[in-house]
């Protein structure tokens, strides 16, 4: 059996792929072997990930999509399928977010989030798990959130969808377990990308008021977040199916309400 060394022959289908998570995925499971099928709604991102790919000898499709739209979904997954002869791995990482009180929340505020987040993931999901069924294998992750389950304040929009992937995801990894495909998700705790820093925690006070909360200090990188999804999707994880994979330094148990004493001096 390969591990997870290897993704030679196998086609990956990446939502969001232009930036952050979404772009690191891509590289990394081009370097690994695959070929890779770069989705988002701009296509001048999406280019510029195919040409760091291919500069490195690997495989890169660009295939601008708005997950939002079913029809197009069906649509472009079926052209990967035709093209490449099949679809091993979805990534579901595309999302949208912003911070804002429940109580001033617009209902288009509310769409905008959850059409992305929790429709556009089920589309693709739904595609692909279809092909991936009549093929024998494959593999499905999904991003999501701690807040999904120990509650976001600023974020209600948004911990509903991922914990509504989260849902869907245990559901479909019963289903669809029979027929060798494993569906999982994968929870990265803060990761300090440019896109999370400019509308999560954009000045010093509320990046130092995250790592605060983080038992292990600081803030996770895009690379360990990655390589632990790399996992998931790999035929090391063959017999993991239905999981939320956590890798946030501890951040969501760290709800301790009392003080911790000073540590005694040693004498």
């Amino acid at each position: 059996m390969k591990g997870f060394d290897s993704f030679e022959g196998k086609t990956a289908l990446v939502t969001g792929a232009g930036t952050g998570l979404g772009r690191a995925f891509s590289l990394r499971l081009a370097e690994l072997g695959a070929t890779v099928v770069l989705c988002a709604r701009r296509v001048e991102r999406l280019e510029a990930v195919a040409d760091e790919i291919r500069e490195k000898g690997g495989r890169a499709l660009v295939r601008p999509l708005d997950i939002r739209d079913s029809a197009a979904v069906e649509q472009t997954i079926q052209n990967i399928v035709d093209e490449t002869g099949k679809i091993d791995i979805l990534i579901n990482n595309a999302a949208g977010n912003f911070v804002c009180r429940a109580e001033e929340l617009s209902a288009n505020g509310w769409d905008a989030v959850v059409s992305i987040v929790m429709n556009g993931s089920a589309y693709c999901t739904l595609a692909a798990g279809r092909r991936m069924k009549a093929q024998g294998s494959g593999k499905i992750l999904s991003i999501t959130a701690s807040y999904a389950w120990v509650g976001g304040p600023g974020t209600v929009h948004s911990a509903a969808a991922k914990a509504g992937l989260i849902a869907m995801s245990k559901t479909l990894a019963v289903e669809w377990g029979p027929d060798n495909v494993q569906v999982n998700c994968l929870c990265p705790g803060f990761v300090d990308t440019e896109q999370s820093r400019e509308v999560l925690w954009p000045t010093e006070e509320s990046q130092q008021h995250i790592i605060d909360r983080v038992p292990v200090g600081r803030f996770g990188s895009i690379e360990e977040t990655v390589e632990s999804g790399i996992f998931l999707c790999s035929s090391a994880a063959d017999y993991v199916n239905g999981e939320v994979f956590t890798i946030d330094g501890g951040e969501w148990l760290n709800k301790g309400a009392l003080v911790l004493p000073e540590p005694k001096a040693r004498s």
